[in-house]
């Protein structure tokens, strides 16, 4: 989940974390860790880059979200040919959501990291809510026995 307008000087660590603080709708600033494996990406990226823009064009002028939306295009080309015209940059934060409640991250967790008001917004993309073998009365079951 990038910002456009993210620039370098908005990474950090934190207690042993790779952090990239973005801007959010009403001006809100998050704090967003980065895996290890992302953080490297990032890293290796940048390239030693301290200062500016966090994605850059060839010519190392900023993306803009214009820019950014092309290159999701251009990438899922290779990677979901079928999918490609019709990808849109806010598919990356329904897969983002999505793939993590399905990995078993809580409501409220995955709610903040959205930026989600409320947890019905969050619940929409949890599609294994209907499994009865996720029901909570299994999980007392075992805490009672």
């Amino acid at each position: 989940m990038c910002h456009a307008g993210a620039r370098t000087e908005h990474l950090s660590t934190e207690r042993g974390h790779r952090v990239l603080v973005t801007t959010r709708k009403g001006g809100r600033t998050a704090r967003v860790p980065l895996a290890p494996r992302t953080a490297t990406a990032v890293e290796t990226y940048l390239a030693g880059r301290t200062h500016g823009p966090l994605l850059v064009t060839r010519t190392g002028a900023g993306m803009d979200r214009h820019a950014i939306w092309r290159l999701l295009r251009r990438l899922a080309r290779d990677a979901v040919p079928d999918k490609a015209a019709s990808i849109h940059p806010h598919d990356l934060r329904h897969a983002f959501v999505t793939l993590s409640l399905d990995a078993g991250a809580s409501l409220r967790d995955v709610q903040d990291a959205a930026g989600h008001a409320d947890p019905r917004t969050t619940r929409r993309y949890d599609r294994a809510r209907h499994h009865l073998d996720r029901h909570p009365t299994y999980a007392l079951a075992g805490l009672l026995t």
